[in-house]
């Protein structure tokens, strides 16, 4: 099976909103968020093949990982970067039977500024030398 890296996506004040998400869910819902860290190691493990009911394609090359806990559907936005890499954008919790207009269209935007520059908005976790 085809692995993909997992890049998280910057925007450009420095903010990452999938991290700033996951840190909240790990707060709220610590089985919420061992599924949806569960579901980024699957992506990370089957990268374009992983399919429903893990991921599905929503539109415009965005995708949308699928974790739950209990009542609670969660979903982390991402589309592919060349052959296996793959760029997580957002994630929501979703309350409807479809993910929001509005939530695949900032995923679509963050693609196109990923997409016009890679260095700005990839996530480079700090490395403490010391």
């Amino acid at each position: 099976m085809p692995e993909a890296q997992i890049i998280f996506y910057q925007d450009d004040t420095g903010k990452v909103p999938v991290l700033e998400w996951l840190k909240t869910l790990l707060k709220q819902d610590k089985k919420g968020y061992a599924n949806c860290v569960a579901k980024i190691r699957q992506l990370a493990n089957t990268g374009y093949e992983l399919r429903r009911p893990a991921a599905d394609y929503l539109r415009d090359g965005i995708y949308e990982l699928r974790a739950k806990h209990i009542n609670v559907q969660y979903r982390i936005l991402y589309f592919f970067y060349g052959q296996n890499v793959a760029i997580l954008t957002h994630a929501i919790i979703k309350d409807s039977d479809k993910v929001p207009i509005i939530d695949i269209d900032r995923a679509i935007k963050r693609k196109s500024q990923f997409e016009e520059n890679p260095n700005i908005h990839t996530y480079q976790e700090e490395v403490d030398d010391g």
